[in-house]
């Protein structure tokens, strides 16, 4: 993925495109839990300890979220308000989601939740990246083992490989779902940065409006006729 300028524009857009991302993870979360088919590892992580404890997905997705922020401070990560808004939003949106979504029993509405799902969450990274006012606590885990020497690719390989035995052995839904989502989000992700993360340069402030303007009319006007 290619290297995103720093965020600009105004931060009522930016808090704006925060949390309808996180709305809108929440929501994929839920429609790949509902589709039956196979989540993707942190959510058959989060499955897994739901069905073992009683306590719902979203409950998990939470608590999760704050234990793997206590691992950011021996990395060095620090948090911003779209951190902590992860941390208590996604769940509570996933739980509130799931509550309204009808389980879907036809094999060809499950497999529209789950296609549905993966758009979402695409789409979703997308635009809370793009609000640039901190990572997800599980992105900075991953970013965190960076700094440490660990190549992205690896760090995060080695964090998704553990999570998704781990959820899979306390009974979290493996399946064709988990293996479409590992092969598709990233592709989805980077054709969603182009539009919902772009990030714009400020507008010149009108002292660079005006010298820009000299400028530009300055070699003009000291070109002779020949």
């Amino acid at each position: 993925m290619s290297e995103i300028p720093a965020t600009t524009g105004s931060l009522p857009s930016r808090l704006l495109r925060l949390y309808a991302g996180l709305l809108l993870y929440g929501t994929g979360i839920a429609l790949q839990v509902e589709s039956g088919l196979g989540n993707d590892p942190w959510d058959a992580f989060h499955q897994g300890l739901a069905v073992r404890t009683g306590w719902s997905l979203g409950t998990w997705i939470i608590l999760v979220g704050a234990a793997v922020m206590v691992f950011w401070i021996p990395l060095r990560q620090r948090p911003g308000v779209g951190t902590i808004s992860n941390v208590v939003l996604v769940g509570l949106f996933a739980d509130g989601v799931m509550w309204l979504l009808p389980t879907p029993g036809h094999l060809a509405v499950r497999w529209a939740f789950l296609v549905t799902a993966i758009v979402a969450v695409a789409a979703a990274t997308a635009l809370y990246i793009g609000a640039g006012l901190g990572p997800g606590p599980r992105d900075g885990l991953m970013t965190g083992l960076h700094r440490l020497g660990l190549s992205i690719r690896l760090a995060r390989t080695l964090i998704e490989i553990t999570v998704l035995a781990v959820g899979w052995l306390l009974g979290g839904v493996v399946g064709i779902g988990t293996v479409v989502f590992a092969l598709t989000i990233g592709p989805l992700t980077q054709f969603f940065m182009r539009f919902l993360a772009r990030r714009l340069a400020p507008a010149p402030a009108p002292q660079a409006r005006e010298e820009a303007g000299r400028a530009s009319v300055e070699p003009c006007a000291s070109r002779t006729t020949p």
